[in-house]
């Protein structure tokens, strides 16, 4: 890939990558890391885009291949030592159009939303966070985690259940 490329990549679609890679990680500092080592990938590439295919989809594949790859040698590390993450920063921010009642509940419900979703399996948490926060349609989600689309719907159901499971059993929905 040449320069010129990911220099355009980087303006039009990196802020999704980035954000992708922080769901991923879930902490900041191994997330830059990842965005960082996404975009050296593709530089150091032969791959040429087709800028009539979705090139977006590829820095995608690029960022979770190298999450991937990166989960799997953590988890033969900490069969040797354990790790443990101590920095938990990650905070919303709530317009303050609305009132206090409705911030807080709401900033609850995201809070409850997100830490389900985070202990969700990995292999329904992917397309979760791919379909929905990065609007990604069914087949490229399939493409980029090497399922059959039928796969990923029923992997998006699940999720869709699960979670709305776990917040009722919180509370949640219940008038």
């Amino acid at each position: 890939m040449k320069a010129w490329e990911l220099e355009k990549c980087i303006d039009e679609f990196g802020t999704d990558i980035y954000r992708f890679c922080m769901k991923l990680c879930m902490d900041k500092a191994n997330a830059e890391d990842l965005y960082q080592q996404t975009f050296l990938n593709a530089l150091e590439s032969d791959i040429e885009l087709d800028w009539e295919q979705n090139p977006k989809a590829l820095f995608f594949s690029f960022a979770y291949n190298l999450w991937k790859s990166e989960q799997r040698k953590n988890t033969r590390r900490s069969n040797l030592v354990p790790c443990v993450n101590l920095d938990n920063e990650n905070e919303n921010l709530i317009s303050s159009e609305e009132n206090i009642e409705e911030n807080i509940f709401r900033q609850e419900l995201i809070a409850e939303t997100k830490q389900i979703i985070e202990k969700l399996p990995e292999k329904i948490r992917i397309p979760l966070t791919l379909h929905y926060l990065f609007e990604q349609p069914v087949d490229e989600i399939a493409k980029e985690i090497k399922k059959p689309p039928g796969t990923v719907k029923s992997r998006l159901f699940k999720g869709r259940s699960l979670i709305k499971k776990r917040l009722e059993e919180l509370g949640y929905g219940k008038q």
